[in-house]
């Protein structure tokens, strides 16, 4: 597992032992960011289920201001931590050991982009997603990673879906908060944080 572009690229960061962590593939992180490229520059980023950092370290790399990391599980926050640390991010980082949706409940920040890519069988999606609404920024966007068990709906408060795509067994559904995306819904087949109230 690597970083692929950016300042750190062809960085090699740690991976999990066992199953209790299922990284993303290169192949489908690319796309995500082939996705969100030209938003990345500056953005203040959420990796909502962190595992090992890399989607928001991948951020980082291309130029996001900030990220913050938020992963339940002890043994993989460290991990999370290791891998920032290890690129050098640490001063953009904040890491937030707790479960998704307690976190929500209680953010007072605002986010331009967000990864979610939690456990497949799980409902974390459905019971995530409305609670993020309120902390995107305008034209603020989501990428949720799921497989073909969940079936999103078209909005979650002023979230909308605006574009799907599949990848085998793997989806990528493209949420946009409120503004215009110019996207129709379709399915393609191939330290301190600071985000303008508060501070962690």
């Amino acid at each position: 597992m690597r970083v692929i572009t950016g300042t750190k690229r062809g960085r090699r960061l740690k991976t999990p032992e066992g199953l209790d962590v299922r990284p993303t593939t290169d192949k489908v992180k690319e796309s995500i960011f082939s996705i969100v490229q030209f938003a990345v520059p500056g953005a203040v980023v959420l990796d909502l289920f962190a595992g090992t950092g890399q989607l928001g370290i991948e951020a980082l790399s291309r130029g996001a201001s900030k990220c913050l990391f938020v992963e339940k599980a002890m043994k993989t926050a460290i991990l999370t931590e290791e891998n920032v640390n290890l690129c050098g991010f640490g001063d953009k980082s904040a890491i937030k050991r707790t479960d998704a949706a307690s976190f929500l409940k209680n953010c007072p920040y605002w986010f331009d982009i967000a990864f979610l890519d939690p456990p497949y069988d799980s409902n974390l999606l459905a019971d995530c997603l409305p609670l993020l609404a309120s902390h995107m920024s305008d034209n603020g966007i989501v990428i949720a990673e799921h497989d073909g068990s969940f079936i999103p709906d078209e909005s979650y408060g002023e979230l909308r879906l605006v574009k799907q795509y599949r990848y085998g067994q793997i989806y990528l559904s493209k949420f946009v908060f409120g503004g215009e995306d110019g996207g129709d819904i379709g399915e393609d087949e191939d330290g301190e944080f600071d985000s303008g109230e508060g501070e962690i």
